[in-house]
């Protein structure tokens, strides 16, 4: 049984980690957002326009505790997953989590540079104010981030590699 919990700000490289991870040994992947989009067929801002944050959160936990019976597959939570509940210490009992960890200045040029901006928590945001924005956010979710069992920071195929290792190491 491998289940591993990848956590982080938006921006910070989940998913495209997540499903280069799930390749590369042959695990499943879910993209815990897209997986509560497609059993709701609504967006995340739509659900959130419809049903507030406090219905995404309580929807975000119950997907959580669907997937963590997931075997040998790899989780890309939402970015606020880990700072709800106790889904931290719910992910940190039921998997490996990996915290990939990146500055306020990395995730802004890395938000921009794919769009980012489109994401309705950035909407028209760039630039400083976008930095600020992240920084400020990041601060709020560090202490849920921190409590992984494992922090990664680095570029996507170092850190693949290194999350391959920790998950042959634990086998």
């Amino acid at each position: 049984m491998n289940r591993i919990f990848l956590i982080g700000y938006m921006g910070s490289g989940k998913t495209t980690i997540g499903k280069l991870v799930a390749a590369k040994l042959g695990y499943g992947f879910v993209d815990m957002d897209t997986h509560i989009e497609n059993k709701l067929f609504k967006s995340v801002s739509q659900i959130f326009a419809d049903k507030g944050e406090a219905e995404f959160r309580r929807l975000e936990q119950s997907c959580l505790h669907e997937v963590a019976e997931f075997d040998d597959v790899i989780i890309a939570t939402g970015g606020g997953a880990p700072c709800f509940f106790d889904n931290m210490d719910y992910m940190n009992s039921h998997g490996l989590t990996v915290y990939l960890k990146l500055t306020a200045e990395e995730l802004a040029e890395r938000l921009e540079a794919i769009g980012g901006n489109k994401r309705p928590l950035l909407a028209n945001r760039k630039g400083e104010e976008l930095r600020q924005f992240i920084a400020e956010g990041l601060a709020g979710r560090e202490p849920f981030y921190e409590k992984a069992a494992y922090s990664l920071s680095g570029s996507i195929e170092d850190t693949v590699e290194e999350i391959c290792e920790l998950i042959l190491k634990a086998n």
